[in-house]
């Protein structure tokens, strides 16, 4: 199987696998926009996946399945994403005379200049982007390849979980694709501006910088809410589900605000500062317009304020769900609350819509 890009997708099911679960969610097309018909956040046991890597196929599949039974849905078919840690990408130019089979013929014969493992070790694609700014009669081709191991591993954990793997995307794509669900929230919905969306994860955290709408920069480091889990574990001696569940409904000692919440929100900070310091060395401007934040650590209360406070640049908490239309059988205020760490389950859910 490909790296697919593309597919007629028809009803397809954003499935996101994320360190700690694994996120659901199907979206219909209506006039306004899309409605959301399935969703859910299944949890994972600890250590099935490290740092976006399916250490456990079998767990993960097997919570696939219960995220399918749970949801109530009945597509068969499923989007999924690769982290840009495991994906090569590149833009080079081709002749835009060429058919789609002789593209794909002259890629597959020049594929070996671009990626550094042997062609038979991975997972090849390629999408048009459109006529290329530098040289007339060449269109820009983003070309990615991911080693054939990641996406197999995630295929097969979504086939034990009975689903059928149709399109395999890149993460920071999902969530360019996921903006127009967010543009609403920002200046001018985008255009002319240039902003950054911050991830902060269980284990992972990525920033992806879109300028008018199309992403420019990501970067990926391991850093998220579980250095904040472990520490309320040390810190209290309760087990790693036990903290999990003390972090998300409260009931800790008086102390935990100051001396662990506090120190991790300063630490979160640093680390949105630093991620667009690597975005300044990178490229000629030194200005992003908004800050939008996503992933399940937004859900720390006073974050997106400290963080436009200490950085000086405006901060939202992404809220992808805000102006759409929600099945009569899904939990409105649960779908609102996980709502900013859907981006990229939002991505993938709208490849079955826009094709």
């Amino acid at each position: 199987m490909a790296l697919k890009f593309s597919s007629n997708g028809a009803g397809l099911i954003g499935l996101d696998i994320t360190a700690t679960s694994v996120k659901l969610l199907e979206l219909k097309p209506t006039k306004k926009g899309h409605k959301v018909v399935s969703y859910t956040v299944e949890p994972l046991p600890a250590n099935a996946v490290n740092e976006k890597n399916l250490q456990d196929i079998e767990a993960v599949g097997e919570a696939i399945r219960r995220a399918v039974k749970r949801s109530g849905t009945r597509t068969k078919t499923c989007a999924v994403a690769v982290p840009s840690a495991m994906v090569i990408t590149k833009v080079i130019q081709m002749p835009d005379d060429l058919k789609p089979h002789e593209m794909d013929a002259q890629i597959q014969l020049e594929a070996d200049q671009y990626i550094p493992y042997a062609l038979e070790e991975v997972n090849l694609d390629f999408d048009v982007m459109g006529p290329s700014e530098d040289a007339d009669g060449m269109v820009d081709v983003l070309l990615a390849a991911s080693r054939s191991e990641n996406v197999e591993d995630r295929t097969a954990a979504a086939e034990i979980g009975g689903l059928d793997v149709k399109i395999v995307d890149v993460e920071p794509y999902t969530l360019e694709g996921a903006f127009q669900l967010i543009s609403h929230q920002v200046p001018n919905q985008g255009i002319d501006q240039t902003i950054a969306i911050l991830d902060v994860g269980a284990s992972m955290t990525s920033l992806c910088v879109l300028r008018d709408q199309s992403l420019v920069y990501t970067r990926e480091q391991p850093f998220g809410g579980k250095q904040l889990t472990e520490e309320i574990m040390r810190r209290y001696g309760l087990s790693y589900e036990d903290a999990g569940r003390v972090k998300r409904v409260g009931g800790l000692p008086d102390n935990y605000e100051s001396e662990v919440l506090s120190p991790f929100r300063d630490l979160m900070v640093q680390q949105a500062n630093r991620f667009l310091q690597f975005f300044f060395s990178a490229d000629k401007n030194d200005y992003v317009d908004q800050i939008v934040l996503a992933g399940g650590c937004t859900g720390i209360p006073g974050v997106a304020e400290l963080i436009e406070q200490r950085i000086g640049t405006p901060t939202i908490i992404a809220d992808p769900f805000s102006e759409m239309p929600v099945g009569s059988d899904i939990p409105a205020q649960r779908l609102k609350d996980d709502g900013p760490a859907m981006l990229i389950a939002c991505g993938l859910a709208l490849r079955g819509t826009d094709r």
